[in-house]
């Protein structure tokens, strides 16, 4: 079992910055990759950008040169740093883990990011 924490989110004007954390419990697995999903309101949840332990990332086409997903492996966390942050930025933002072996993922709760414009 993995669980994951994600702090972060809040609410910020149109143009500022966040930045997410996500800190995960493997206990004994090992965890291959992280990623970070957002859903808006009547939408379906979406791709935001992974990152696999050896530190290749993929960025939903539509984010990138705004937002830059890292990781500490020591640590276990991911974070999402945003900037230029639109009002369509606005959703729900879930951490995901991939674990090795049997691939099996995990979420977490979910942290609300609001962008006022």
């Amino acid at each position: 079992q993995v669980q994951l924490v994600e702090s972060g989110g809040g609410l910020v004007q149109a143009g500022g910055s966040l930045r997410l954390s996500c800190a995960a419990s493997s206990g004994i697995f090992s965890i291959r990759a992280m990623g970070w999903y957002r859903q808006a309101p009547g939408k379906q949840r979406e791709l935001v950008a992974t990152i696999t332990s050896g530190g290749s990332t993929n960025y939903a086409d539509s984010l990138k040169g705004r937002f830059t997903i890292s990781r500490d492996n020591a640590r276990n966390t991911a974070y999402l740093q945003m900037d230029s942050l639109k009002p369509e930025d606005t959703a729900v933002y879930y951490c995901n883990a991939i674990i090795h072996g049997t691939g099996m993922g995990f979420w977490g709760q979910g942290t609300q990011v609001t962008v006022s414009s």
